[in-house]
């Protein structure tokens, strides 16, 4: 087991930092976060001696544009990156291999690399309560595999990177939902979605009301508010829930690259 391990995550919801945790703490003693969720974070570098989880949720395919952009910030100097792409139980499609390509171009070196399935973001039903108790037992095994590959790369009896994962280039093109949430009179005006939007687009004087020119739908307003005051139009939930029925009795795969 390592001595540390550093987590760089955007997790708006929270099932992409749960996820990518579970695996930290099953491979190292203590462990380091790192929140592009945050707006106004300032870089950080890390170095040829460091392991670095890279973890991001998968938007209609991709990894949403904002993370990229905050972590081109990042540099890797030749540190390990384990790489998670985090999908609610549909596809992953083409961000795990977006998320391998960014990684790289920020100088690390790919250790390894999975597709996680956890709750997702938006209809919840799909995935709901993961990862559990069986993909903490997988994450487990995939830890364990990691440790021994990087174990072997310090030796020299290995070299990082040398895998594939599944996805194209080009990636796919995909376009947001044109919709913000709404909110209902139960909101007290806390402030709290203000505070914890990862893109403000929400006014902290007025949050009742959601910039549609910033916001990503990410749902972290929607999962946080103590009041349960937003919430998606509901002509748009019941258009996802239809698209998105057929996969709602599957249990999305966990894939693992390394």
């Amino acid at each position: 087991m390592l001595e540390k391990i550093d987590v760089v995550h955007f997790s708006p919801a929270g099932n992409t930092r749960k996820a990518a945790l579970l695996l930290a703490q099953a491979m190292a003693g203590r462990t380091e976060e790192y929140d592009l969720t945050r707006p106004h974070n300032t870089g950080r570098s890390f170095g040829p001696g460091d392991v670095v989880i890279v973890a991001g949720p998968v938007y209609g395919g991709r990894l949403p544009a904002v993370m990229l952009e905050r972590l081109a910030e990042i540099q890797g100097n030749g540190a390990f990156a384990v790489t998670l792409a985090v999908y609610g139980n549909r596809a992953y499609e083409d961000a795990l291999i977006e998320l391998d390509d960014s990684v790289e171009k920020q100088g690390f070196r790919r250790l390894a690399s999975a597709a996680l399935a956890a709750q997702h973001s938006i209809v919840t039903q799909l995935a709901a309560g993961r990862p559990d108790q069986e993909d903490a037992e997988e994450i487990t095994r995939f830890a364990e595999e990691i440790l021994s590959k990087y174990e072997e790369i310090l030796s020299g009896k290995e070299q990082p990177g040398n895998y594939s994962v599944q996805g194209n280039r080009p990636y796919k093109n995909w376009n947001p939902m044109q919709a913000v949430p709404l909110v209902s009179d139960a909101c007290i005006k806390c402030g709290l979605c203000a505070e914890k939007c990862p893109v403000e687009a929400i006014p902290r004087e007025e949050p009742e009301k959601t910039d549609s020119a910033k916001c990503i739908l990410c749902m972290r307003c929607v999962s946080i508010c103590p009041e349960k005051a937003r919430s998606l139009p509901e002509p748009l939930m019941a258009g996802l829930e239809q698209k998105l029925a057929p996969f709602r009795d599957i249990r999305g795969k966990n894939e693992w690259f390394l």
